[in-house]
């Protein structure tokens, strides 16, 4: 937001909509958006929801949705140009980013602190580490000697032991190649980022079921035409990262996905002939509550462990720099590592995604 065309950010909001059983989810998220400012509008009950999108799209069809939490602020940015403007930014305060550099391993002390980094361009002796690398945390936290599974307490008391630490997820992504502005708002403006949770069976536009289970999706208009995914794949926990896969989906997706665009817009109805494979997606890799960790993991290491890496973590840099320099967090303060130990655990989520 602080630079909106350096970033190539779209400030359209973002709605997530979903069946009764996530009103209770969204309305504590909306709580919390109350506590900090941000703006956002909860709807609740069938009738007010759909006569929400249909202010918002006429053509709105989505049967049985009972809250919607409509952010104001959120939105969307291209990728690839907004990771080139943060190292940009990052260049002009004066940071020096060192590229194709592979971290081999870690040498500690007797305390357990990092005392040199081994790389593949030599070794580097060090006072502090900073650890924040997407999903692939696991190879690092195996050479630091944290452990791949552990005994996690539940906030009833209850343990479950030896959980994997680490999860693979794959995201599944993909487009439908169509004039970008079929996707817009009723007074013809780009529409915000929607999410979709629905127990509503699932049907092709020729009649076939899809699923009767519960079923997510989330879609934006982009350059091309209409992009998003599905609920994501749950993968082994020693998933092979590279070459870091980013267009492979499971065989069903782009026939649910089109139909599931379909069952929220009739806009979208026939859009399976359009459908297109990108290159997008993914692999996030989870932790054991499908929530980050950030914390300090050796004396000296901090460890920046996020479930589903984002733009949000512009943010968390600020918080974890505020940490490092002495200072405390309230925010980052629920993601330590202990609370594993302690049952001081976030919510199950009653969405089909693990992020959610």
């Amino acid at each position: 937001e602080s630079d909106p065309a350096a970033y190539h950010y779209h400030e359209v909001g973002y709605i997530a909509l979903g069946p009764e059983g996530q009103v209770s989810d969204l309305t504590e998220v909306a709580g919390r958006h109350e506590q900090i400012g941000y703006p956002s509008t909860l709807v609740t009950g069938e009738d007010a929801v759909r006569d929400h999108m249909l202010k918002l799209f006429p053509d709105w069809r989505a049967p049985g949705l009972k809250v919607a939490l409509h952010e104001h602020k959120g939105g969307f940015a291209f990728n690839v140009e907004s990771m080139h403007a943060l190292a940009a930014k990052a260049k002009g305060e004066g940071v020096t980013i060192i590229e194709g550099v592979k971290v081999n391993g870690f040498e500690l002390d007797g305390s357990g602190a990092v005392t040199k980094v081994n790389t593949s361009e030599g070794d580097i002796e060090c006072e502090q580490v900073i650890i924040g690398v997407g999903p692939w945390v696991p190879r690092i936290w195996e050479m630091l000697g944290l452990p791949d599974k552990l005994d996690v307490r539940t906030p009833t008391g209850d343990i479950h032991k030896d959980q994997d630490m680490w999860t693979f997820w794959y995201l599944q992504e993909g487009e439908i190649a169509v004039d970008p502005l079929l996707h817009a708002t009723a007074d013809g403006k780009m529409p915000p980022v929607l999410h979709v949770d629905s127990d509503a069976p699932l049907y092709t536009d020729d009649g076939k079921l899809v699923t009767d289970e519960l079923w997510g999706n989330y879609f934006k208009r982009d350059r091309h035409g209409i992009q998003g995914g599905a609920a994501p794949i749950a993968l082994d926990t020693d998933f092979e990262l590279d070459p870091y896969p980013t267009a492979s989906v499971d065989p069903a997706f782009p026939d649910m996905w089109c139909a599931s665009l379909s069952h929220c817009m009739s806009r979208f109805e026939g859009c399976r002939a359009n459908y297109k494979t990108a290159r997008s997606g993914g692999v996030g890799s989870f932790t054991v509550d499908n929530f980050p960790v950030f914390d300090y993991m050796r004396p000296n290491v901090y460890v920046i462990a996020d479930s589903n890496h984002g733009y949000k973590m512009i943010g968390v840099g600020k918080e974890v720099a505020n940490v490092l320099l002495g200072g405390h967090s309230s925010l980052l303060h629920p993601f330590r590592y202990e609370r594993f130990a302690t049952g001081d655990l976030h919510p199950v989520s009653n969405s089909p995604y693990p992020w959610s």
